[in-house]
């Protein structure tokens, strides 16, 4: 997608502080962030929403859980605890059209939040 904020950091367009990054998944700091530690990692094929995830892309998926608990382990939030957040959707509070999880740690998460 030529306009999409997060294929332009996969290709590289747009620079981002790159945690983690494979063939398949971008690990990168959140300009954003709402916790000491907020990661977004994000596929670098390009998925609208978790709508509109498709059989074919379920090992991506997996995979992209997998780099989640590792990149946790890395940043040492595994064992405090963490918080993973995706958005769907415009009422699901899914602000830019590419599928991205939040890795969120270092501070205290209540639900529901405020």
């Amino acid at each position: 997608m030529a306009d999409c904020i997060f294929c332009k950091i996969a290709n590289k367009e747009i620079p981002a502080q790159v945690i983690y990054e494979d063939e398949q998944v971008l690990a990168f700091n959140d300009i954003n962030a709402v916790a000491p530690t907020h990661i977004l990692v994000i596929p670098k094929k390009h998925i609208s929403d978790m709508n509109s995830v498709e059989e074919i892309d379920l090992p991506l998926i997996g995979h992209i859980f997998k780099i989640i608990k590792n990149v946790a382990k890395e940043k040492g939030i595994d064992k405090e605890g963490y918080r993973i957040v995706n958005n769907c959707g415009e009422l699901g509070g899914q602000t830019v059209g590419h599928i991205h999880f939040h890795l969120l740690g270092q501070r205290q998460m209540k639900w529901p939040p405020g």
